[in-house]
């Protein structure tokens, strides 16, 4: 692991940092916020997968979650959506796929399978690095996400509900099975049987008996995507078909961009923090 960058902010560290996946088989970039603890402290540990044409970057500089991060003692990582490199394949002209547009999947086809192996690179890879290189309680651990990093977190979430206390999103696609812009990613990730879809879509985990007790999502009403591609409605659905208390809440006016994020974000930084703890 190398240190790209660290800068003191809210008291605390924090960090860009770079490594060699080889789950990807490529050079992979992370963020870190660190708050200061005591020495010896181990901090529980707040996850966030960015969405579509995203980077580490965007939730870096303009997600507002430093001073609640340093307020709740809680570590905050946010990945990269894919894989990045000159010899990964790319669908340029489409904002949607490939690049920027991981999906958080481990891809089954030619010729994405190489290299877009987001799932296990998230669950399994850098996991391991950070438990190795900072000051985490892995038994203590949250995930969010936005947009197509909702639905990974969600995804993510659900498949592995022993290892997260808590799972929330910012506009997730929580149908991407039944979606353009899932439909079109999986298809060409995992291939036409779409009983191999299943285990990427919120709903049909939760079809599929996956449980779990402490879910928030937020949505905004002005979101230009809402009715085509997230349909909100849908993960509602299908918690209050499975007994599933999930909190699922229509911000009214707001979009899908970070404005509406950052808005948000220290209410779910406190909301997991307040689980983590407990």
């Amino acid at each position: 692991m190398e240190t790209v960058s660290e800068n003191r902010s809210h008291g605390g560290t924090q960090g860009v940092y770079s490594h060699s996946s080889g789950q990807t088989g490529t050079e992979m970039t992370f963020s870190v916020f660190v708050p200061d603890h005591a020495e010896g402290a181990k901090l529980p540990v707040l996850w966030y997968l960015s969405g579509l044409t995203c980077t580490h970057a965007n939730v870096t500089e303009k997600g507002e979650y430093r001073a609640a991060c340093a307020e709740h003692g809680v570590i905050f990582v946010a990945p990269d959506t894919s894989p990045r490199g000159d010899d990964v394949p790319d669908a340029a002209d489409e904002y949607d796929f490939g690049k920027g547009a991981g999906f958080y999947v481990d891809a089954t086809q030619q010729p994405w399978s190489k290299h877009y192996r987001m799932r296990s690179y998230i669950e399994s890879e850098l996991s391991d690095l950070i438990a190795s290189n900072f000051p985490v309680d892995m038994e203590r651990q949250g995930i969010t996400g936005h947009s197509m990093g909702g639905h990974g977190a969600l995804t993510i979430g659900l498949r592995n509900a022993d290892r997260f206390t808590s799972i929330s999103a910012f506009s997730p696609i929580v149908a991407p099975s039944q979606v353009p812009w899932g439909e079109k990613a999986l298809g060409r990730y995992l291939g036409d049987d779409r009983s191999a879809w299943r285990e990427y879509d919120a709903c049909a985990l939760i079809e599929d008996s996956a449980r779990h007790p402490n879910i928030l999502v937020d949505q905004g009403t002005a979101d230009n995507f809402l009715e085509e591609q997230l349909q909100t409605h849908r993960l509602a659905e299908a918690c209050n078909a499975a007994g599933i208390d999930a909190t699922i809440r229509m911000q009214e006016g707001y979009d899908h961009s970070y404005y509406f994020i950052s808005t948000f974000m220290a209410e779910h930084v406190g909301w997991h923090a307040e689980r983590l703890k407990a």
